[in-house]
């Protein structure tokens, strides 16, 4: 953890060498030629040592701080040697340096951050630690690395403890959740976590998150008895939660408790405070549900019609493979074109979308769409095949045969997409009064559709 910018390291370094140089000096002796070449030479390798290691050339920063070290054996030129020397990923040579640095610096936070630094790229943990323990005085972000390397030490209790004083003192922090969580993970310790969670909610009843994360936890382990029970008080201290909603349709629908299920997923679709990730989910269950239970269709009609200005994309693309499902080409067609409105270039939405306007006989909007999706994609055969069928179903044959004999080039090792590319040209050809090519290309799609007669 380098809390400390190389600028500021750099005018520490430079403020450090001027008082060094002036402490030299007796100001009541007239100084020598020797003892002022001996300053002068000191400062030009060590600023050489700054500039080269400005523009990363560390091996010509670290040449001149040996240079430096020869004139006079103070502990930034060690530091930033060290420093150098890290850069490399020559850490013997680093630890060295930094070692020296210390040993005449015992604490100087700058010095033992490098150190610890050096410690942590090369794993070592047990090292690390040591250094860290002397830099937690300096800044409390230490002690939790602190508790990351007990992690990495398997020295769970003390990370534990560790991570219990801290948000005992500076309160919760999601990055230390997430190393308690790490610890739990590790250990198989559920009750603790369990625990842990339990405690924060009777000390702060008052916080929604408390008791969503126990609802969380308590689902993940299988209680699910518990987890609603938990749902059901925060409800109590919280009766216009939205978020409770997400885990409350759950057990409704589990329960078979139709109506509060559907209740609590209309709550969560038109809640502005969740996010449209979470929303797409339980509109997939929801979906998923009318699928199984088509009498509720009305409800998701209703319920879809409430959020149309919040639809997120995967939302708009799961209602529209739910009416695919129910061969509703129409209503599947709409919201495949809602979708496109959000993510106008995407290519699987496309492809959907133009198949259907096919099957709808929607020729000239596909011609369309298809000459707009060659644009973007024009090395995508589909699409040529796409717009020339349209043009054959509107009776354009040299529009169709242009665009088939175009994508054809694309076509590789898919005879069943080749053998499609055919077809459509034996019927353009045919419109064209071409019967001899039209027989041709017949043949190469027979012979592609059955290879062994």
């Amino acid at each position: 953890m380098n809390f400390k910018s190389d600028i500021i390291t750099c005018l520490f370094a430079i403020f450090f060498v001027a008082q060094t140089s002036y402490a030299q000096i007796d100001l009541n002796q007239k100084p020598t030629d020797d003892l002022g070449n001996v300053e002068d030479q000191f400062q030009e390798h060590f600023f050489e040592a700054l500039k080269q290691q400005g523009i990363e050339n560390y091996q010509r920063a670290i040449d001149a701080l040996l240079k430096c070290k020869a004139l006079d054996d103070n502990s930034v030129v060690y530091y930033q040697l060290g420093k150098n020397y890290n850069k490399l990923k020559n850490f013997g040579a680093a630890e060295d340096a930094l070692k020296r640095a210390v040993s005449k610096e015992p604490e100087n936070e700058w010095y033992l951050d490098e150190l610890y630094d050096v410690y942590n790229q090369q794993g070592d943990t047990k090292k690390a630690i040591k250094t860290v323990k002397q830099l937690v005085k300096y800044h409390p972000d230490y002690r939790q690395d602190l508790a990351s390397l007990y992690i990495k030490s398997k020295e769970y209790k003390e990370a534990i403890k560790l991570l219990d004083e801290l948000d005992k003192e500076f309160g919760i922090s999601a990055d230390r959740d997430y190393l308690r969580n790490e610890v739990y993970t590790i250990t198989g310790r559920d009750e603790d976590r369990i625990e842990n969670l339990q405690e924060r909610l009777d000390k702060n009843p008052e916080d929604e998150t408390n008791y969503l994360t126990l609802i969380y936890r308590y689902s993940e382990t299988g209680e699910t008895e518990k987890a609603f029970q938990t749902a059901q008080q925060l409800l109590k201290v919280h009766p216009e939660s939205k978020l409770v909603h997400l885990a409350l349709y759950k057990f409704y629908l589990d329960n078979n408790q139709t109506e509060s299920a559907i209740a609590s997923m209309q709550i969560v679709l038109t809640a502005p405070e969740i996010n449209p990730d979470a929303k797409t989910k339980v509109l997939n269950d929801f979906i998923n549900f009318v699928a199984k239970n088509p009498q509720h269709e009305k409800d998701l009609i209703d319920v879809t019609a409430m959020i149309d200005e919040s639809k997120s994309f995967k939302t708009l693309v799961e209602l529209a493979q739910y009416y695919l499902k129910l061969e509703d080409k129409p209503k599947a067609l709409m919201y495949f074109e809602d979708a496109l409105k959000l993510e106008p270039t995407n290519f699987a939405v496309i492809k959907d979308a133009l198949l259907l306007q096919i099957d709808l006989d929607l020729n000239e909007k596909a011609v369309v769409r298809s000459r707009e999706a060659l644009e973007l994609f024009p090395a995508q055969p589909i699409l040529y095949l796409i717009k020339g069928v349209a043009h054959n179903n509107l009776k354009q044959a040299k529009e169709a045969i242009i665009s088939l004999e175009s994508g054809l080039d694309y076509v590789i090792e898919d005879p069943k997409m080749e053998a499609d590319f055919y077809t459509q040209l034996s019927m353009a050809y045919k419109l064209n009064n071409n019967n001899t090519k039209s027989e041709t290309f017949a043949k190469k799609a027979a012979a592609l559709k059955n290879p062994n007669e």
